[in-house]
């Protein structure tokens, strides 16, 4: 019984401490907050071009990605920033793959976007 309470207890720790960093990213970082208004206004036009439940799939899908990707790449920044705070080669080299691994995911959100909205307009 101790042990399924702790578990439990655990739980709503780690929950506790995602909340926190999801608060952090949202209300700090740039780059996340410039992609949470840029999926509000393509979720806004979403609901004005009244796309179907796939699209609306593909499209959560595609926002959430980016917004998973420039976290991660974030808190790589932020770690290897921590590790070794001068200018390092490698340590750039690290930071610009973790940003172009954030640019892969935000180049196929544009792509499913234009897959959902070209077809409206044409």
């Amino acid at each position: 019984m101790n042990s399924e309470r702790n578990f439990f207890l655990n739980r709503i720790k780690s929950v506790k401490y995602a909340a926190k960093g999801f608060w952090i990213l949202i209300t700090s970082e740039k780059s996340i907050i410039a992609q949470v208004i840029i999926g509000i206004i393509m979720t806004i036009i979403g609901f004005l071009m009244n796309i179907s439940a796939t699209e609306w799939l593909f499209q959560i899908m595609a926002i959430s990605i980016v917004l998973v990707a420039e976290s991660l790449n974030t808190a790589i920044e932020k770690m290897a920033d921590f590790v070794h705070p001068d200018y390092h080669t490698k340590i750039g080299f690290i930071k610009d793959i973790s940003a172009g691994a954030a640019f892969f995911a935000a180049i196929f959100a544009v792509i499913i976007g234009l897959i959902i909205y070209i077809p409206k307009f044409i």
